[in-house]
Order: structure tokens, then C-alpha cells, then sequence
């Protein structure tokens, strides 16, 4: 019980420390991909399309359906013509306004028309069919266009990610290269007391002192861009620093080109979409082909006519059927022209990006087995450069290397860590760009990556 108390108050204290110094928690990289997906502008720009063309769907469905309208119509005057027809209409006509002169000079008369009328296309040469065909296929295209916006947004995440994981151990090497150097220049300046050495060596641990330290002011500079390339790639400016999960150094499941070829081909969302937006501008070529034909349409009209709202009138009705041909349609000829080079401009869009979905996938199998065997020279490469620093700085201090040795043997070893630690996450990069190129990328590849 007593050791429990004593553990409790150890994660308080923690806890205190934290939230003392206002850092936030701890950041994941599926974290940060599911919030980037949740807020981030592309993303709600993608979806804002996928609605769009839903409503463009249903907005064609609506041809279909019949035309209703209502139309309640005030009007007073003295024109024989309208005169004369709002009588009759009114059912108010009698012997006497067949006079001569109440013909040629009538009395203002008001009247009050309430009117409903309709119409339906009953047939139009399967036009709004293929209309409505057209505007579901703009739909699918816009889903898989989100999608793919998605993708983009999460290999933008994964790289912030990484860039900021890659800047801190960028700082820890700058920062451990600036210790090392101060403690040479005070190694080297007891030897120049004692003898040992010449102000030579003094004034080359100075340079190599100053220049370490302006390694880690610009190492600093470098992991605040990145976290502010990850807020913005997160959709959140004021992104505050956290902790982040490492990236192991691991090696990432393989395949062939043909077998990654093949999974592109398949799965990429942006190749769907260019190919249903190919289908739907061939569709609208098909409609406005059908648009030549002849068109059926039935119509009716109610309409009630009185002289004041509470007076007597008369109500009559109309109803027909309507055949209609364009026979000189020089503006439709026009529009199918402009259609079919639409439908030719999608054709060559799309076989352009099957070229450039075969060249990425080429590029992204290339630079992935490349990253693993440069992450296999690095971690080798840093280990030998410890060690024969270890070695020259035994030598040095037994007055058996130079000084020059020494700083020499000082940047291989920092140069090592550095391309070790790029190495590491340039393997997880290459690896995130691979699962892009096939269109496999999702917001599971952060339990892969990590």
C-alpha cells in the first residue's frame, strides 16, 4: 500500500511538472492523421464536393417529376381586348356589353385570376435518363476524388511527422557535438597550459566550438518549422510541441514491382475517379445525342377569374398533350461538338495518369529498396565512426594524434548519427510513399510505420 502512495505521488508530481511547463500531451501519428482528416481545410474541401455532387444528383432526378405552379394575379383597366375576355372569364357577359359603344369605350374593370398550372415531359428521347446516369457517376467520381484527397492529406501528415522526429534527433546530435566540443576546448586548453599542446590547437577547438554551436541554433530553428509544417498539415496553426512516438528502425514488408503495379492499378482512388468522370462525359455526349429527338409533354391549366374577392366569377380549365422537334438545332449540334471533345480530353487525362501512377509506383519501389540498404550502410557507418572516435580520442590524449585528427574524427561521428537518424525515417518515408502509390495509404499505416 505504502509503495502503491509512493508511485501515485510520483505521477502526480509528473503530472504537476507537465502541466507546469504547458506542454502538450503526448502526440501518436494515427492522432494526428485522424485529427488532420477531422479539420484539415482539403479534406473539408473534398467532402464539400462529394455534396455537391449529390445534390447535382438529385437535382436530375427531379426532371422527371411534373411542374406545378401557382399564380395569384391582380389587375384593373380599361383595354377593350381585356375588357371583352375578363367578362367572359368572369361569366359576366351579358347583351348589353355588346353595345357599339361600351365595345369601343369600356368602363375600367378589375379582375382577380387565381391559376394553377402544370406540366410533365412524358418522353424526351431518353435524355433525362441519361442525365440522371451522368450526374451518379459525377457523384461516385467526387467519393473516390475524396479519397484520394484523404491519401494526400495523411502522406502529408506522415512526412510532418517524421520531419519533426528527424529535427528532434537532429537537435540531440547538435546539442551533444556542442557539449563535446566545449569539453575539447577545455581539454585542449589545460594541454596548452600544461604544455602539451600549442595555442594552435586552442584556436581550432575555439572554431570548432563556435561552429557546433551554430549547428545547434540552426537545429533549433529547423524542429520549430517542422512543427509548424505538422500544425499545418494537421489543419491546426497553433499546433503546440508534444511528445512524439519514435519510429522504430525496422524493415518494411516487400514486394515485386509487377505485384505493386497491380495493386495500384486497382486501388488507386484518383485513377477511379478519372475513370468515372470519363464514363459520365461520355454519358453527357449520350444525352445531348438524344437531345435531337422529338419530345412529349402533357400540360394542363385551372384558373378562376372574379371581380373582387368576395364577387362571383368563373373558373375554366385547359389540358393537352404537346409534341415538340427541333428541326434546325444548330445550338445542340454545338453542344455535342463541345461534349465530345470533353469526352476525348477525359480519355487522354486518364491514360496520362495511368502513365504517372506507373511511373510513381516505379519511382516509390526504387526509393524504398534504396532506403533499406542505406539504412543498413548508416547504422554500420555510425558504429565504426564511434568507435574510431573512441580511438582517436585515446590517441589525442596520450599525445599520439593531432588535433586535427581528433576534430576530424569529431564530424565523422556527427556526420554518421545524422545520416543514421535521416536514414531511419527516409526508410519510413519511402515506405508511407509506396503504400501512396499503390492507393493502400490509410490512417492504419501509422501502426505499420511505427
Amino acid at each position: 500500500m505504502k509503495v502503491q502512495q509512493q508511485v501515485a505521488g510520483w505521477l502526480l508530481f509528473c503530472s504537476g511538472i507537465v502541466a507546469a511547463s504547458g506542454q502538450a500531451p503526448p502526440l501518436t501519428l494515427r492522432q494526428a492523421i485522424d485529427r488532420a482528416l477531422g479539420q484539415n481545410p482539403s479534406a473539408a474541401v473534398a467532402h464539400a464536393d462529394i455534396e455537391e455532387a449529390t445534390a447535382a444528383a438529385r437535382l436530375a432526378r427531379t426532371q422527371l417529376l411534373p411542374r406545378l405552379n401557382f399564380t395569384e394575379d391582380i389587375s384593373r383597366g380599361n383595354d377593350p381586348v381585356y375588357v371583352f375576355g375578363q367578362k367572359l372569364r368572369q361569366r359576366q357577359f351579358t347583351q348589353a356589353d355588346f353595345a357599339l359603344n361600351t365595345l369601343n369605350r369600356p368602363l375600367p374593370l378589375g379582375n382577380l385570376s387565381t391559376r394553377f398550372s402544370g406540366s410533365w415531359m412524358a418522353f424526351d428521347s431518353l435524355k433525362t435518363q441519361k442525365d440522371i446516369h451522368r450526374a451518379d457517376l459525377f457523384r461516385q467520381s467526387a467519393g473516390e476524388a475524396s479519397k484520394a484527397a484523404d491519401q494526400q492529406t495523411v502522406l502529408r501528415v506522415v512526412s510532418a511527422y517524421q520531419s519533426v522526429l528527424y529535427a528532434q534527433r537532429a537537435l540531440e546530435v547538435a546539442q551533444h557535438s556542442q557539449q563535446t566540443a566545449e569539453t575539447l576546448l577545455n581539454d585542449v586548453t589545460q594541454h596548452v597550459t600544461a604544455g602539451l599542446a600549442v595555442d594552435s590547437d586552442r584556436m581550432a577547438a575555439q572554431v570548432n566550438a563556435a561552429a557546433r554551436k551554430q549547428e545547434f541554433i540552426a537545429a533549433q530553428g529547423d524542429l520549430e518549422l517542422a512543427w509548424a509544417e505538422l500544425g499545418a498539415a494537421m489543419g491546426e496553426p497553433d499546433l503546440k510541441s508534444s511528445a512524439l512516438q519514435p519510429i522504430d528502425a525496422k524493415p518494411f514488408p516487400e514486394a515485386s514491382l509487377d505485384e505493386e503495379l497491380a495493386v495500384a492499378t486497382k486501388t488507386r482512388a484518383d485513377l477511379a475517379a478519372l475513370g468515372l468522370a470519363r464514363d459520365a462525359q461520355s454519358e453527357a455526349a449520350s444525352a445531348a445525342r438524344s437531345s435531337f429527338g422529338p419530345q412529349v409533354s402533357a400540360y394542363g391549366n385551372w384558373q378562376e377569374d372574379r371581380g373582387s374577392f368576395s364577387g362571383p366569377g368563373g373558373n375554366s380549365w385547359v389540358a393537352g398533350v404537346q409534341i415538340n422537334l427541333d428541326i434546325l438545332p444548330l445550338g445542340k449540334r454545338e453542344q455535342l461538338a463541345r461534349d465530345n471533345a470533353a469526352r476525348i480530353r477525359a480519355d487522354a487525362q486518364l491514360a496520362q495518369a495511368k502513365l504517372d501512377v506507373r511511373l510513381q509506383v516505379s519511382r516509390a519501389h526504387i526509393q524504398r529498396a534504396t532506403a533499406q540498404q542505406s539504412l543498413e550502410t548508416a547504422r554500420s557507418a555510425r558504429d565504426q565512426a564511434a568507435e574510431s572516435l573512441r580511438i582517436v580520442r585515446n590517441r589525442y590524449n596520450a599525445g599520439l594524434a593531432t588535433i586535427t585528427d581528433l576534430l576530424r574524427a569529431e564530424d565523422a561521428e556527427r556526420q554518421a548519427q545524422s545520416n543514421y537518424w535521416k536514414a531511419v525515417y527516409g526508410n519510413a518515408m519511402a515506405y508511407a510513399q509506396m503504400l501512396y502509390a499503390e492507393g493502400t495509404l490509410s490512417p492504419d499505416a501509422a501502426e505499420v510505420l511505427q
